[in-house]
């Protein structure tokens, strides 16, 4: 499976669009871009392995693999990033402003479940970043 992330940046935050082909799952808030600074940006774009993970603290969640001089960047419910993100990708159910969302929970779950039944089934899951196509 090849989800594929298009992020459009702004200072306040990074949203996107995570589509499965043409399929969307939810829409993403990020960090601004702050050059990959450790807690305070958001990722390089680029393709990265997703790997299935349990923690005493968030449960079953997906983690980001080999992210350049970064670790532990995961797939977590969010709805403002600069207040609950340090690197991570929250999954929201609606964009309302840069970094910003709505119904994060619904969307992370409806998102895992895609993921774990494609792992489930042997799949390699993969995450392509890019900036989204200015229109």
């Amino acid at each position: 499976m090849e989800l594929i992330l298009t992020r459009s940046y702004y200072p306040e935050g990074t949203n996107g669009k995570l589509r499965d082909g043409e399929q969307l799952v939810c829409s993403t808030i990020e960090l601004p871009w702050r050059e990959n600074q450790r807690m305070v940006s958001s990722i390089p774009e680029g393709r990265y392995e997703l790997v299935k993970r349990y923690t005493d603290k968030r449960g079953w969640h997906l983690l980001v693999k080999n992210v350049p001089n970064r670790s532990g960047i995961l797939f977590h419910p969010a709805n403002d990033a600069l207040k609950e993100l340090k690197g991570c990708i929250a999954p929201v159910s609606k964009v309302i402003g840069p970094g910003k969302g709505t119904d994060s929970k619904t969307a992370d779950s409806r998102l895992k479940t895609l993921v774990f039944e494609a792992m489930e089934r042997g799949e390699n899951v993969f995450l392509n970043i890019q900036k989204a196509k200015s229109v």
